[in-house]
């Protein structure tokens, strides 16, 4: 039987931070670990036994997203600030600054040859940099609401992006276009990534669901609920066999992709769980959450095969009424009571329990006005009970005539349909028929004549869209030639500068 040392377990602990974790980072040789936060501050982690820490605060809000490169010594940083930053993690703490948006940055990613950057932002865009340029690129303009995430893929010829307008967005950076849109989210998307291979992408939301689609074939293939609040963040494992999630609900969940279940939740944190990330080599990974901690924990699935894993988490799970399993039977398979995050039935949700995801309060709501019992109301009911028992003779009274009375309105209606058969010439001739038409369904009522837009007016707004549109890729090519400027005046000026300093003629030497 397996070890609980098998288990994932905590490592370290690292406190340094004044305010809630935001975002994680390994760097490629998972010797060293960034961490942004809500006091402004970057820090960077030695993960050596007394390695140092380093701390930079030179952005003036909430640090929103970090990531090391994947080539070269760099690390970049995204803020609230509407700022980027590109840093060397030295003792100097040296960075170059992006002004990137016109509104919060909400995260930053490079391209897997180093070349690149690509920010997500509350201005609605997504825009890509050249890092060894230090220039503006150019701009991905389709959502159309806050953009809370974008990656690059990893041959660079895809960037995926999610937002508040409840889409994940796939983009082709040749062409500049959006090739896919994915609408399947109830909510916000919080977080989104490629997966090792970048043949699948995956998003969480507010909705509390973690989705994969398999973008060969554009098609949903895991959907996963087994959080109870908002999902901040993900991560891939190296191999692809396994993702780690981080809450609101104050948990990690481990989910095992190949089988498609989970197989660990993990507690530590007290509060939300902001961000999680796996380490390039796969043995470790980091969380971080409001409680202003990072914690560092070990796993096996570095060092095990993907089937030695499986069989040892199976031994651990299953349950044995047998003191030796010798004596299990061989022919019964007792296996864990996990949900099963596939079904083809979705989970109902009761009106009477509806919980806000906000609030985390429970709405009570009534299916009908009738059932609706107000404490007035029920201070009636005794009084009305025992008007109904002093009263019940009184009731039969009642009962008695309305019984008298239905029964001549029968006697009578059956004299007058006796008479209408003895003569059937007083009968109106009957009316012709009308074909009968099938039933057709329910359609959505249009709108009164007067209040139906006349066409000069639907030609004016699309008028007016395409109008917008043009002056969006206007915009978007005026700031490429701003930034093509800038560099031929830097060139211009760096050449003139020695040109200047050279004695004229006639003139002494200084």
């Amino acid at each position: 039987m397996a070890s609980p040392l098998d288990d994932p377990s905590m490592e370290r602990m690292f406190r340094g931070h004044k305010d809630s974790i935001t975002c994680l980072d390994f760097n490629p040789t998972s010797k060293l670990l960034a961490s942004g936060s809500m006091d402004n501050s970057l820090m960077i982690w030695n993960l050596a036994a007394k390695g140092k820490c380093l701390r930079f605060v030179n952005h003036q809000d909430v640090v929103t997203g970090v990531q090391f490169c994947p080539i070269g010594n760099l690390v970049a940083t995204s803020s609230k600030d509407r700022m980027v930053r590109l840093w060397k993690p030295s003792l100097k703490g040296e960075s170059t600054v992006f002004k990137a948006h016109t509104a919060p940055v909400r995260s930053v990613g490079f391209s897997y040859d180093g070349a690149k950057l690509v920010t997500a932002s509350d201005d609605k865009s997504v825009k890509i940099w050249s890092v060894g340029r230090r220039c503006f690129l150019y701009s991905l303009n389709q959502h159309t609401n806050w953009v809370r995430c974008a990656r690059f893929s990893r041959d660079n010829r895809l960037v995926v992006s999610c937002g508040d307008d409840r889409t994940v967005r796939l983009w082709d950076t040749s062409s500049k276009n959006c090739i896919n849109c994915f609408t399947d989210s109830c909510g916000s998307a919080t977080y989104v990534d490629f997966n090792t291979r970048s043949t699948c992408i995956a998003s969480s939301g507010a909705d509390r669901s973690l989705k994969i689609w398999d973008i060969r074939t554009n098609k949903l293939i895991q959907h996963y609920e087994v959080h109870k609040a908002s999902v901040n963040g993900f991560s891939f494992h190296p191999s692809d066999n396994y993702l780690i999630s981080g809450s609101s609900d104050g948990t990690i969940k481990i989910l095992d992709l190949l089988e498609g279940r989970l197989i660990y939740t993990l507690h530590g944190h007290k509060g939300a769980v902001l961000t999680v990330a796996f380490a390039p080599s796969g043995d470790l990974f980091a969380s971080g959450g409001s409680d202003s901690q990072v914690m560092l924990w070990k796993t096996n699935f570095g060092t095990k095969s993907y089937r030695e894993f499986l069989e040892q988490h199976s031994q651990r799970t299953r349950f044995s009424p047998y003191q030796n399993d010798q004596d299990f039977p061989s022919d019964i398979q007792i296996t864990p009571g996990v949900t099963d995050t596939q079904s083809k039935k979705p989970k109902i949700v009761e009106m009477q329990e509806a919980r806000d995801l906000h609030s985390g309060n429970i709405i009570d709501i009534p299916d009908s006005p009738s059932s609706v019992t107000t404490p007035r109301d029920a201070e009636d009911l005794p009084k009305e009970d025992a008007k109904r028992k002093g009263g019940r003779g009184k009731l039969q009274k009642d009962k008695g005539k309305k019984k008298t009375k239905d029964k001549k309105k029968i006697s009578k209606k059956k004299q007058d349909d006796a008479k209408a058969q003895e003569t059937p010439e007083e009968v109106p001739p009957p009316q012709p028929t009308q074909p009968i038409e099938p039933v057709q369904p329910m359609q959505p009522m249009a709108p009164p004549v007067d209040m139906q837009p006349s066409p000069v007016l639907n030609s004016i707004l699309q008028h007016m869209v395409k109008q917008l549109e043009v002056l969006t890729q206007t915009l978007s090519m005026l700031e490429e030639r701003l930034s093509l400027t800038e560099d031929k005046v830097h060139d211009c000026l760096s050449q003139s500068r020695p040109q200047s300093q050279t004695p004229r003629p006639g003139e002494p030497d200084k």
